[in-house]
């Protein structure tokens, strides 16, 4: 675990410079409640309406401190879309790129919050002793092979799904 703890630092290392500590717009990706803390359980405090307008003022692990124009408060990440259309904004192009959130408009996005704070980030530094630990687990293709013939595992292959048709049909 402390492998992935490592490169997740070296990574957001490289784009915490890029990221506008100032507020930013946004709109609801889908209908969503409102809490008064960043928590599934604490109170609500209002609701959001898919493609209503917000302010984000901020993040903490999988929550958006959000403004609307009837109230404040804390609203699920992958509720929000971030930004707004058009702009040729280059940094915010690679920071949606980063965070899965460009794209063709069908919404893939993936968050990581475990285990690591904001704080955690900002405290981040190179442990050059951690990263050769960490790439002394690599294997090679023939010692997996080995691994799994030891383990008896077999290799089981199977069919691709078909591609979408247009119109969402098969």
């Amino acid at each position: 675990m402390k492998k992935y703890k490592i490169l997740l630092l070296l990574s957001a290392a490289l784009f915490l410079p890029l990221v506008s500590l100032a507020a930013e717009t946004g709109s609801a990706l889908k209908a969503d409640v409102i809490r008064a803390e960043p928590y599934a359980d604490a109170k609500k405090t209002g609701a959001v309406a898919r493609g209503e307008k917000l302010q984000i003022i901020g993040k903490k692990n999988a929550w958006l401190n959000v403004k609307t124009a009837k109230v404040s408060g804390w609203v699920r990440l992958l509720s929000v879309k971030r930004g707004t259309a058009g702009g040729g904004n280059q940094v915010k192009g690679v920071l949606d790129v980063a965070s899965g959130r460009a794209g063709t408009g069908k919404v893939v996005a993936t968050t990581g919050v475990r285990g690591l704070s904001e704080e955690d980030l900002k405290n981040a530094k190179f442990n050059e002793a951690e990263v050769k630990k960490m790439e002394s687990y690599t294997q090679t293709s023939k010692q997996a092979q080995q691994f799994a013939k030891n383990g008896g595992l077999k290799a089981v292959k199977f069919d691709y799904l078909p591609a979408e048709q247009k119109g969402g049909e098969k």
